[in-house]
C-alpha cells in the first residue's frame, strides 16, 4: 500500500509539474509571437526609411558595402 501511495503522490507532482511547464510554454509562445510582431515591424519602418531617403530596397541577406 505505501508502494501505491509513494507512485500517487509522484504522479500528482509529475502532474503539477507538466501543468506549470505548460502554461510558460504558453506565455513563451505569446511573447516571442509579439516580439516576431514588433522585429517585422521595425524592419518594415527601416525599409521605409531607406527608401524615403533615396536608396536601394534592403535585403536581409546582403552584407553592408563595407564587408
Amino acid at each position: 500500500m505505501a508502494d501505491i501511495t509513494h507512485l500517487e503522490e509522484q504522479i500528482a507532482h509529475l502532474t503539477r509539474t507538466v501543468e506549470e511547464l505548460s502554461d510558460i510554454v504558453a506565455r513563451q509562445e505569446k511573447e516571442l509571437a509579439l516580439a516576431v510582431k514588433r522585429v517585422t515591424m521595425l524592419m518594415e519602418r527601416e525599409a521605409q526609411r531607406e527608401m524615403d531617403t533615396g536608396g536601394s530596397v534592403p535585403f536581409a541577406d546582403q552584407k553592408p558595402p563595407h564587408w
